[in-house]
């Protein structure tokens, strides 16, 4: 009596089972036909912001005094920016070291002097200045002038417009396959943006002995363009 009911359960499951399979292939047959493609774009613009890493460093055998010629010597750079027209609030310390040297000698670490160093990164936001601020840190004590890198003050707006061009790119690119297919594009069904990171600047590194040494005239900074780029991409379903 039990086997019947043991058949019917066995049916079941197996119903159950297809289910899933079967509304797969019901969903892939209605797919709508669709065309997949790439679209980017450029925006260039000049830079109107920069940013410039200036520091100090000083050695001592003695920690203290290792710390106070480092706070000395950056205090007058300080005040040299203040008088460039440079605003408290367009500095910002990025770094501050205090370490032991050592020599090797046989195999032994044998202790120097301290090395104490102080970094800050100033915000710059006329480009034109670049150059003029850079000497008036050399000439003030500082010892390493870090990596300067250019901005742009409305970054989000310029990549917004060039995501936008990206997308008409990648239409127009969906219509011309389309015509060339013989059908035409009905409605857009996914856009994906893909994210474009551009290199970062290599540091541009100037020792202040190197620069006083050669008695060069004023410091230059060409700040040329920056490119943003979008990149997206685009399926269409076509009729």
């Amino acid at each position: 009596m039990m086997r019947p009911v043991a058949a019917l359960s066995v049916i079941a499951l197996v119903g159950l089972a297809c289910a899933p399979a079967a509304r797969a292939q019901e969903q892939r047959e209605q797919k709508p036909p669709s065309i997949v493609v790439s679209g980017e774009a450029t925006v260039r613009a000049a830079p109107d912001r920069a940013f410039v890493t200036i520091a100090v460093e000083s050695r001592d055998k003695n920690p203290s005094e290792a710390q106070r010629d480092t706070a000395t010597a950056m205090d007058a750079v300080r005040k040299k920016l203040a008088a460039a027209g440079v605003t408290a609030e367009q500095i910002k310390t990025v770094a501050y070291d205090l370490q032991l040297e050592f020599d090797y000698e046989k195999g032994r670490r044998i202790p120097r002097e301290y090395l104490s160093r102080d970094a800050i990164e100033v915000r710059l936001d006329d480009v034109t200045t670049v150059g003029k601020v850079i000497d008036a840190a050399v000439s003030a004590g500082a010892t390493t002038i870090g990596g300067v890198r250019f901005d742009l003050k409305e970054r989000d707006a310029l990549e917004r417009e060039a995501l936008r061009q990206a997308v008409a790119d990648a239409r127009a690119r969906a219509e011309a396959a389309a015509a060339g297919a013989g059908v035409r594009v009905a409605s857009v069904l996914r856009v994906e943006e893909q994210r474009v990171f551009p290199p970062q600047p290599v540091p541009m590194m100037m020792r202040a002995g190197v620069a006083a040494a050669e008695a060069a005239p004023e410091t230059t900074i060409s700040a040329g363009e920056i490119e943003l780029k979008g990149q997206v991409t685009l399926t269409v379903r076509i009729e």
